[in-house]
């Protein structure tokens, strides 16, 4: 694998990359950047469709590719998937006009370093290619706020909200039950036939597990988590 110059900002460029974009325009804007970012032409390579791409890293090792995903003869999904299982440590940064759900999440499942809109201008490009060089994993703005809807929303109070060392134990959830009618801890080692002392354990416990400090904030906080109805 060669090298080129490093970067004005001393990052060092791995090579080659290999650029698979049908649109001469958009590979004209990729040349164009790579160079501003130090890349030489001569380590810069072009793929117009799938099986360009494909020839060419069968023939050649790559170091970094950037990615359009809706090709002529194929989606590059299919290619990143085979680029990840060939080279894990691939640099992969898709730069597409496709902004579905389908498309972001498919392209990030097979292993794409980062996601960027081809409507981004040229600086963003370039910051983009400089995070992946750096080890980033750079995500549109616009991508990213698409992933932070898909993000299920914070889990309700529930007994699953406790971990099994925490969960209360049989006879924590009975004394709770207990405390909830309103009965004292002598009434309830009455009721349960156990010691006073016994029952103070166990509601000491039941604050412990329920991060509160007094019967009443633990009967509130049981309701919410539906250990008491």
């Amino acid at each position: 694998m060669s090298t080129a110059s490093p970067a004005p900002d001393d990052v060092l460029l791995p090579a080659p990359v290999l650029v698979v974009e049908d649109d001469p325009l958009m590979r004209q804007r990729l040349a164009r950047v790579l160079g501003e970012i130090g890349y030489a032409d001569e380590v810069v390579s072009f793929a117009v469709n799938l099986g360009e791409a494909r020839a060419h890293v069968s023939q050649q090792p790559v170091a970094m590719v950037l990615v359009d995903l809706g090709l002529p003869d194929g989606n590059g999904i299919e290619l990143i998937q085979e680029l990840r299982a060939e080279d894990p440590a691939l640099w992969i940064l898709v730069i597409s006009a496709w902004s579905t759900e389908e498309a972001i999440l498919g392209a990030l499942r097979a292993g794409a370093t980062g996601y960027l809109l081809k409507e981004r201008d040229d600086l963003e490009v370039s910051l983009s290619i400089r995070s992946v060089l750096r080890g980033g994993a750079p995500i549109d703005p616009f991508i990213a706020r698409r992933i932070l809807t898909l993000l299920p929303a914070a889990p309700s109070h529930k007994p699953s909200d406790l971990s099994e060392a925490e969960a209360l134990s049989a006879r924590e959830s009975e004394i709770l039950e207990w405390v909830s009618r309103g009965l004292s801890n002598r009434e309830i080692a009455d009721q349960l036939t156990i010691s006073r002392y016994t029952v103070e354990c166990h509601i000491k416990r039941i604050y412990r597990k329920l991060a509160v400090s007094s019967r009443t904030r633990a009967v509130s906080e049981a309701r919410q988590r539906g250990l008491l109805f």
